[in-house]
């Protein structure tokens, strides 16, 4: 798979118009054409800090079914009264429920373009919602409706297992309560497909358009993400899926709801990916003087190829890992410098995103 391949899950659109774009989309594949989306190379961009208002513990283990035992049934009988149905002028999505006295978290481009959506829950009720606000970098928005008593669901900010189950619930081509299950299939995943790069969690549990602000849910039926998009030459579900990170999808949503620009963690460095025999890795072409990097003494040339513990391949791992931390955070990063290999401690900056 390639950059160009990168498909970001829309939402579902009337059936006249589907076919049209289906037809048209044919053409454009025969002629070789593919769908490209915007790189970032700014390497000052970071995730901000865990909520408080999700579940401090939550047991991630291999499951011990007992013999008759339907794990995913029950995950999804927890998870389905919060998951609902968004209807925009432009198509359909998911939301799931944040906050019992009416607050909703969905993907940003579900409601792009909107103002007031058309909320369905599971029992059927039908409500309008207001958009408070939305974060186009991490596809993160909030929907609130004038209703109390939901059924809110519980997010873990603890990170997932590769390997454990994951179960996707949503609207996938505007059916509602759909479930579907597989494996978390990797997690720090660099996704660059809203502007800029960000850590996401990968699954192949099937993810289609109308999925988008859907949640992504452990054995347990809390959830590990919102689904926002997937990785497709086809522009449908390849078994390719990603979810943002529950603990950046709500520390968003804080912000949103609160008003405040969400302080985000910056590492103080431009760079490129190293195109050169040997280790790969983000070229460090330009550091911040009196950043984090700066003060640590990262420099001009410098290879970054680990950032606490995860590999750097490229500058965008490098970006979507510093987005994944918080301000102030002390972290290891491993280098190379003339051929010998370094590690530095680095405390992050601080960056403001401004939400609108």
């Amino acid at each position: 798979m390639t950059d160009d391949q990168n498909i970001r899950e829309g939402r579902q659109l009337p059936g006249w118009l589907s076919a049209i774009l289906f037809f048209g989309a044919v053409a454009l594949i025969v002629a070789g054409i593919m769908l490209i989306y915007p790189d970032s190379s700014d390497g000052s961009e970071a995730v901000a800090e865990t909520t408080t208002t999700t579940a401090a513990s939550v047991d991630v283990s291999a499951p011990t079914s007992s013999p008759g035992s339907e794990p995913i049934a029950d995950a999804a009988e927890v998870i389905l009264p919060s998951v609902v149905h968004i209807q925009t002028t432009g198509g359909v999505g998911s939301g799931v429920i944040y906050d019992s006295a009416g607050l909703i978290i969905t993907a940003a481009h579900v409601v792009d373009g909107s103002d007031t959506v058309r909320v369905r829950f599971s029992d059927g009720e039908q409500v309008e919602g207001m958009v408070v606000g939305r974060s186009e970098e991490v596809d993160i928005a909030v929907i609130e409706v004038n209703r109390t008593g939901l059924p809110a669901a519980t997010f873990v900010t603890e990170k997932p297992r590769v390997g454990q189950t994951a179960i996707a619930v949503g609207s996938p081509w505007g059916l509602e309560s759909t479930v579907t299950a597989g494996i978390i299939s990797a997690v720090d995943q660099t996704n660059c497909s809203f502007g800029s790069c960000s850590s996401m969690v990968q699954t192949d549990a099937a993810i289609n358009p109308g999925n988008s602000g859907g949640a992504l849910v452990d054995r347990t039926g809390h959830v590990v993400g919102i689904n926002v998009s997937i990785f497709s030459s086809s522009g449908a579900n390849d078994g390719v899926g990603f979810a943002v990170p529950a603990d950046i999808a709500t520390t968003y949503a804080n912000g949103i709801i609160s008003g405040e620009p969400i302080e985000t963690a910056l590492l103080g460095v431009t760079g490129d990916d190293v195109n050169t025999e040997g280790q790969a890795g983000a070229l460090i072409t330009n550091v911040t003087p009196g950043s984090g990097a700066g003060e640590a003494g990262l420099v001009v040339e410098d290879v970054v190829i680990g950032f606490d513990g995860v590999p750097i391949l490229g500058i965008r791992d490098l970006q979507a890992q510093v987005r994944a931390h918080q301000p102030n955070e002390t972290v290891e990063i491993i280098i190379l410098r003339d051929g010998e290999q370094q590690t530095l401690t680095v405390t992050l900056g601080v960056f403001e995103d401004d939400l609108s």
